[in-house]
Protein backbone atom coordinates (compact mmCIF):
# COMPACT_ATOMS: atom_id res chain seq x y z
CA UNK A 1 0.00 0.00 0.00
CA UNK A 2 1.09 3.54 -0.69
CA UNK A 3 0.99 6.35 1.85
CA UNK A 4 -1.88 7.94 -0.06
CA UNK A 5 -3.95 4.74 0.01
CA UNK A 6 -3.19 4.19 3.69
CA UNK A 7 -4.31 7.75 4.43
CA UNK A 8 -7.51 7.27 2.41
CA UNK A 9 -8.28 4.04 4.28
CA UNK A 10 -7.65 5.58 7.70
CA UNK A 11 -9.85 8.56 6.82
CA UNK A 12 -12.60 6.27 5.50
CA UNK A 13 -13.11 4.69 8.92
CA UNK A 14 -11.76 6.98 11.63
CA UNK A 15 -11.50 5.43 15.08
CA UNK A 16 -13.40 8.26 16.76
CA UNK A 17 -15.98 8.58 13.95
CA UNK A 18 -14.70 12.04 13.05
CA UNK A 19 -15.92 13.28 9.68
CA UNK A 20 -12.94 14.50 7.67
CA UNK A 21 -13.30 17.62 5.52
CA UNK A 22 -12.91 16.47 1.93
CA UNK A 23 -10.86 19.51 0.93
CA UNK A 24 -8.37 18.85 3.74
CA UNK A 25 -8.15 15.19 2.76
CA UNK A 26 -7.64 16.05 -0.91
CA UNK A 27 -4.70 18.31 -0.07
CA UNK A 28 -3.19 15.68 2.24
CA UNK A 29 -3.60 12.97 -0.41
CA UNK A 30 -1.81 15.17 -2.96
CA UNK A 31 1.03 15.54 -0.47
CA UNK A 32 1.04 11.81 0.23
CA UNK A 33 1.42 11.18 -3.50
CA UNK A 34 4.54 13.34 -3.54
CA UNK A 35 5.95 11.29 -0.67
CA UNK A 36 5.14 8.08 -2.56
CA UNK A 37 6.81 9.44 -5.71
CA UNK A 38 9.89 10.36 -3.66
CA UNK A 39 9.94 6.83 -2.20
CA UNK A 40 9.70 5.39 -5.72
CA UNK A 41 12.52 7.68 -6.92
CA UNK A 42 10.14 9.12 -9.49
CA UNK A 43 10.59 12.63 -8.11
CA UNK A 44 13.44 14.85 -6.98
CA UNK A 45 13.71 18.45 -5.83
CA UNK A 46 15.65 21.30 -7.41
CA UNK A 47 15.67 23.70 -4.51
CA UNK A 48 11.94 24.20 -3.90
CA UNK A 49 10.86 22.97 -7.35
CA UNK A 50 9.53 19.52 -8.21
CA UNK A 51 11.42 17.59 -10.88
CA UNK A 52 10.08 14.35 -12.42
CA UNK A 53 12.77 11.67 -12.23
CA UNK A 54 11.11 8.61 -13.74
CA UNK A 55 7.89 6.65 -14.00
CA UNK A 56 5.80 5.71 -11.00
CA UNK A 57 5.85 2.05 -9.99
CA UNK A 58 3.39 -0.12 -11.89
CA UNK A 59 0.27 -1.42 -10.24
CA UNK A 60 -1.20 1.74 -8.74
CA UNK A 61 -3.20 3.71 -11.26
CA UNK A 62 -3.63 6.80 -9.08
CA UNK A 63 0.10 7.02 -8.40
CA UNK A 64 0.80 6.51 -12.10
CA UNK A 65 -1.67 9.27 -12.82
CA UNK A 66 0.09 11.49 -10.28
CA UNK A 67 3.45 10.87 -11.99
CA UNK A 68 1.90 11.88 -15.31
CA UNK A 69 0.38 15.01 -13.75
CA UNK A 70 3.81 15.84 -12.39
CA UNK A 71 5.37 15.48 -15.83
CA UNK A 72 2.59 17.59 -17.34
CA UNK A 73 3.07 20.34 -14.76
CA UNK A 74 6.08 21.71 -16.59
CA UNK A 75 9.18 23.28 -15.08
CA UNK A 76 8.92 25.46 -12.03
CA UNK A 77 6.06 23.82 -10.13
CA UNK A 78 6.38 24.16 -6.37
CA UNK A 79 4.94 21.85 -3.73
CA UNK A 80 2.24 24.45 -3.01
CA UNK A 81 1.32 24.66 -6.70
CA UNK A 82 1.07 20.86 -6.85
CA UNK A 83 -1.12 20.54 -3.76
CA UNK A 84 -3.74 22.94 -5.06
CA UNK A 85 -3.63 21.68 -8.67
CA UNK A 86 -3.57 17.95 -7.98
CA UNK A 87 -5.67 18.15 -4.83
CA UNK A 88 -8.87 19.33 -6.47
CA UNK A 89 -11.51 16.64 -5.70
CA UNK A 90 -8.74 14.07 -5.11
CA UNK A 91 -10.45 12.58 -2.04
CA UNK A 92 -13.47 11.65 -4.14
CA UNK A 93 -11.29 10.02 -6.76
CA UNK A 94 -9.49 7.92 -4.15
CA UNK A 95 -12.83 6.88 -2.66
CA UNK A 96 -14.08 5.81 -6.09
CA UNK A 97 -10.98 3.71 -6.78
CA UNK A 98 -11.01 2.12 -3.32
CA UNK A 99 -14.69 1.25 -3.77
CA UNK A 100 -13.99 -0.26 -7.20
CA UNK A 101 -11.19 -2.35 -5.70
CA UNK A 102 -13.50 -3.37 -2.82
CA UNK A 103 -11.18 -1.90 -0.22
CA UNK A 104 -14.06 0.18 1.16
CA UNK A 105 -17.81 -0.26 1.00
CA UNK A 106 -19.74 2.21 -1.18
CA UNK A 107 -20.72 5.29 0.79
CA UNK A 108 -24.20 5.05 2.22
CA UNK A 109 -26.49 7.84 1.08
CA UNK A 110 -28.70 9.66 3.58
CA UNK A 111 -32.13 11.09 2.89
CA UNK A 112 -30.88 14.22 4.61
CA UNK A 113 -28.44 15.88 2.15
CA UNK A 114 -26.77 17.76 5.02
CA UNK A 115 -25.88 14.57 6.89
CA UNK A 116 -22.55 13.10 5.88
CA UNK A 117 -22.01 9.36 6.07
CA UNK A 118 -18.75 7.54 6.70
CA UNK A 119 -17.36 5.01 4.26
CA UNK A 120 -16.74 1.75 6.09
CA UNK A 121 -13.83 -0.57 5.21
CA UNK A 122 -14.77 -3.62 3.15
CA UNK A 123 -11.37 -5.33 3.17
CA UNK A 124 -10.37 -5.68 6.83
CA UNK A 125 -6.80 -6.68 5.99
CA UNK A 126 -6.13 -3.48 4.03
CA UNK A 127 -7.76 -1.32 6.69
CA UNK A 128 -5.91 -3.18 9.45
CA UNK A 129 -2.53 -2.70 7.73
CA UNK A 130 -3.19 1.04 7.33
CA UNK A 131 -4.22 1.32 10.98
CA UNK A 132 -1.15 -0.62 12.12
CA UNK A 133 1.08 1.76 10.17
CA UNK A 134 -0.71 4.69 11.78
CA UNK A 135 -0.42 3.20 15.27
CA UNK A 136 3.28 2.44 14.78
CA UNK A 137 4.10 6.13 15.00
CA UNK A 138 5.46 6.27 11.44
CA UNK A 139 6.04 10.04 11.07
CA UNK A 140 4.85 10.64 7.50
CA UNK A 141 1.44 9.01 7.86
CA UNK A 142 1.17 10.41 11.38
CA UNK A 143 1.70 13.96 10.15
CA UNK A 144 -0.82 13.54 7.33
CA UNK A 145 -3.42 12.01 9.66
CA UNK A 146 -2.93 14.97 12.01
CA UNK A 147 -3.25 17.41 9.10
CA UNK A 148 -6.77 16.18 8.33
CA UNK A 149 -7.82 16.37 11.98
CA UNK A 150 -7.70 12.69 12.97
CA UNK A 151 -4.88 13.11 15.52
CA UNK A 152 -3.06 15.76 17.49
CA UNK A 153 0.04 17.16 15.82
CA UNK A 154 3.09 16.55 17.98
CA UNK A 155 5.99 18.97 18.04
CA UNK A 156 8.39 16.20 17.02
CA UNK A 157 6.28 15.22 13.98
CA UNK A 158 9.06 15.69 11.41
CA UNK A 159 11.93 14.30 13.48
CA UNK A 160 14.15 11.99 11.45
CA UNK A 161 12.71 13.00 8.07
CA UNK A 162 14.83 14.37 5.25
CA UNK A 163 14.41 17.89 3.87
CA UNK A 164 12.21 16.87 0.93
CA UNK A 165 9.65 15.00 3.02
CA UNK A 166 9.68 17.73 5.65
CA UNK A 167 9.03 20.32 2.92
CA UNK A 168 6.06 18.35 1.59
CA UNK A 169 4.49 17.78 5.01
CA UNK A 170 4.97 21.41 6.07
CA UNK A 171 3.32 22.54 2.82
CA UNK A 172 0.35 20.23 3.44
CA UNK A 173 -0.15 21.64 6.94
CA UNK A 174 0.05 25.19 5.59
CA UNK A 175 -2.42 24.48 2.78
CA UNK A 176 -4.91 22.84 5.16
CA UNK A 177 -4.62 25.85 7.47
CA UNK A 178 -5.29 28.21 4.56
CA UNK A 179 -8.32 26.18 3.51
CA UNK A 180 -9.69 26.21 7.06
CA UNK A 181 -9.29 29.98 7.12
CA UNK A 182 -11.17 30.28 3.84
CA UNK A 183 -14.01 28.11 5.18
CA UNK A 184 -14.20 30.26 8.30
CA UNK A 185 -14.27 33.46 6.23
CA UNK A 186 -17.13 32.14 4.10
CA UNK A 187 -19.07 31.06 7.18
CA UNK A 188 -18.73 34.54 8.70
CA UNK A 189 -19.77 36.20 5.44
CA UNK A 190 -22.79 33.90 5.09
CA UNK A 191 -23.84 34.64 8.68
CA UNK A 192 -23.50 38.38 8.08
CA UNK A 193 -25.58 38.11 4.89
CA UNK A 194 -28.29 36.20 6.79
CA UNK A 195 -28.32 38.90 9.48
CA UNK A 196 -28.85 41.59 6.85
CA UNK A 197 -31.89 39.75 5.43
CA UNK A 198 -33.33 39.22 8.91
CA UNK A 199 -32.71 42.85 9.80
CA UNK A 200 -30.45 42.00 12.76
Amino acid sequence: MTTARDLALVAADPRDRTVVEQGDLSLALAGAELIDLLDAEALTFDGTLLVPAGPAPAGDRLLSEAAQWLADGGPGETVDDWLWRRGRDLAGRYRTVLEEERLVEPERRSRNPLRRQRTAPADPSAARAAEERRSSGEPVLGALVAAVGLAEQGGEAFDGLDDERTTVLAAVLQAVTELAGERQRRTIEAAAFDNIWRGD
